[in-house]
């Protein structure tokens, strides 16, 4: 069942409860645990990354922790609803994240972290 969605869940889950400074006050929490497959995680690990600010707020995030509307739709009509998503600043209830596998959402995250940080270093 976990086929291509296999490749770096071992590095993922090795980064569970790390925190890594950013600079500035700006960090990092990885949190990565085994859970057993299913439908809506069907690679078997919950998770959460996330860049938070000095004074601790999150401003970017991707988990699996709940369901999220798949957008453009005004009624769930039967949609499964993804589960791998993001936060895309604080108060962003989550967008879908295609997760393809583990090494891809660690490189997507950090990506994604490193461009939130650069905005915020420029303003």
């Amino acid at each position: 069942m976990m086929g291509h969605h296999v490749e770096g869940i071992s590095t993922l889950l090795d980064l569970h409860e790390q925190i890594i400074d950013q600079g500035g006050g700006y960090w990092i929490k990885i949190e990565a645990w085994q859970v057993p497959a299913t439908a809506d995680i069907p690679h078997g690990v919950r998770y959460s990354l996330t860049l938070h600010e000095p004074y601790g707020k999150r401003i970017l995030g991707y988990d699996n922790a709940h369901a999220v509307k798949p957008p453009g739709k005004s009624r769930f009509s039967g949609k499964r609803l993804p589960y791998d998503h993001r936060h895309r600043h604080a108060s962003d209830k989550g967008v879908p994240y295609e997760f393809e596998n583990a090494h891809q959402l660690l490189s997507d995250f950090f990506k994604e972290a490193d461009r939130a940080l650069e905005e915020v270093r420029q303003s």
